[in-house]
């Protein structure tokens, strides 16, 4: 759920933990309605017997699209839509995994060392996009492991952080032009949206980055005027100009 805080500093926050458990974005594409179907096989055992939700964000409430049991490792949702969406896999209360909800047939593995969706265009896009951000979010974990190797190989401090500090600005640069360039490639799609609100989701608070200021000064009617980006865009504007007053007055941040 998306709302308005003030916190001790008057901050406009989100409930970000409880908006963003969820990502869910859905908007009208489609007048008519058409017919879905999604199948899904896990490996991982505790999932059996359990009842999976497919839920989505409406009129700032989660509510329940659709519901199955897993049964020996297997389970399916179908039914007609009339607007493609964005939705999360839940097992109860617990977000396991975003999906788009779209015209086709869709495919989700959920094993312990992955989780996927292929069948349909988005779907398609969204994973081949979250893969390889995972890859390089594993890469720059992984320099605390190297940052190890090399003090025991005896390398001299110095170097190994000139080493991995050039490494690190590498992989984050990587990093953020996947994700911004992600996001631009898909402003009058579903995913655009929602994984703006991924980038936004490790905010404390609403607040305009350079990589959101360049985003907005690109991005289309259609991704402007989401109701998500425009809420969030509210708040971070109020933010950056409450800052900016308490920097002149001299109070600091």
């Amino acid at each position: 759920m998306l709302v308005s805080l003030n916190d001790e500093d008057n901050m406009q926050m989100f409930d970000m933990r409880k908006f963003f458990a969820f990502w869910a974005v859905p908007l009208a594409l489609f007048s008519c309605s058409k017919q879905y179907i999604i199948q899904g096989n896990s490996t991982v055992q505790s999932l059996d017997g359990k009842m999976l939700y497919l839920k989505t964000l409406k009129d700032n409430q989660l509510v329940n699209v659709d519901s199955c049991e897993v049964i020996h490792g297997q389970f399916e949702f179908s039914g007609t839509w009339d607007s493609t969406m964005m939705v999360n896999l839940f097992m109860d209360d617990e977000s396991i995994m975003p999906l788009v909800l779209e015209e086709g047939n869709v495919q989700i593995h959920i094993d312990h060392a992955e989780q996927s969706v292929t069948g349909t265009p988005l779907n398609d896009t969204l994973y081949s996009f979250i893969h390889e951000k995972s890859r390089i979010d594993n890469q720059i974990a992984e320099l605390s492991h190297k940052e190890s190797q090399m003090i025991m190989d005896g390398m001299d401090h110095d170097e190994i952080l000139k080493i991995l500090n050039e490494e690190a600005a590498r992989l984050n640069q990587k990093n953020d032009s996947l994700v911004i360039g992600f996001i631009s490639k898909n402003f009058d799609n579903v995913l655009g949206p929602g994984v703006f609100m991924i980038l936004t989701s490790s905010f404390p608070y609403p607040i305009i980055t350079p990589q959101i200021d360049s985003l907005m000064s690109i991005a289309t009617p259609y991704f402007q005027n989401n109701s998500y980006v425009k809420e969030y865009m509210k708040l971070a504007t109020e933010n950056m100009e409450l800052m900016k007053e308490r920097r002149d007055a001299g109070l600091g941040f």
